[in-house]
């Protein structure tokens, strides 16, 4: 059953509110009937908005742990990880493996894949024993199968960890529960801040707004069923392949 046809309530959370994907997803939650509260954490102070819990966290596994034991889990049925980076801001991603740094490279991976299943890790026991969907954001460029053009190693390589641990967290939480649901997701190419540099390099008609990224990819969470686990969809509800 999909969560737009449960008539029962249940709380929503988002793992990275403050971003402009974070504050669009609370948006489009807003705007649902079946979201009672949404719980929203992010690094820095949220304005109050009715139905919505703010939390603050640092990108820490300790203050992770911290900020998600806060969280009433009773009704907690999605949440959304936006947690993510694209690089460090000196040069970009590295157009070239002679570009390749380590500090560079830990610091994405450890964003873009450690961050997130660290929040996995914290709700497992409760993905193990009722109905949820637990997604993270992705990349299409974390597929190994559809890279034909290389470059942006460190990003690359983070998301592709990253689709590898939502696929074994998907697998430990399905052995107890057949109702939960793991899924990365693509957002596709959204204007913000982060992509700024890039938009240049765009389709016509590719580059959205958050709001319309955040509400497409809420549509693909509603119409997920539990046999989808483990997998990647982009906005358009498409499956990426690994």
């Amino acid at each position: 059953m999909t969560f737009s046809r449960n008539p029962s309530s249940i709380d929503a959370l988002i793992f990275g509110a403050g971003g402009g994907l974070g504050q669009a997803f609370i948006d489009s939650l807003l705007r649902r009937e079946y979201i009672d509260n949404i719980h929203a954490v992010s690094r820095t102070p949220q304005p109050d908005r009715e139905r919505v819990i703010s939390y603050e966290y640092q990108t820490t596994e300790e203050d992770i742990d911290r900020v998600v034991s806060e969280i009433p889990k009773k009704k907690l049925g999605i949440v959304i990880v936006t947690i993510g980076t694209l690089h460090d801001g000196e040069d970009g991603p590295e157009k070239s493996i002679r570009h390749l740094k380590e500090s560079r490279f830990l610091d994405v991976m450890r964003t873009n894949a450690l961050l997130p299943a660290f929040v996995g890790k914290m709700l497992m026991p409760v993905l193990k024993k009722q109905p949820m969907i637990f997604a993270a954001l992705s990349a299409r460029v974390g597929s190994i199968s559809d890279n034909r053009l290389g470059g942006w190693h460190s990003y690359r390589a983070s998301k592709a960890a990253l689709n590898m641990l939502i696929r074994n967290l998907s697998l430990e939480a399905g052995r107890s529960n057949e109702n939960s649901t793991v899924v990365a997701l693509h957002p596709g190419t959204v204007d913000t801040e982060l992509s700024k540099p890039f938009q240049g390099n765009v389709s016509e008609g590719k580059l959205f707004t958050s709001a319309y990224s955040a509400e497409s990819l809420l549509t693909v969470l509603e119409n997920l069923t539990p046999d989808q686990t483990g997998k990647i969809f982009d906005y358009a509800g498409e499956e990426i392949q690994p």
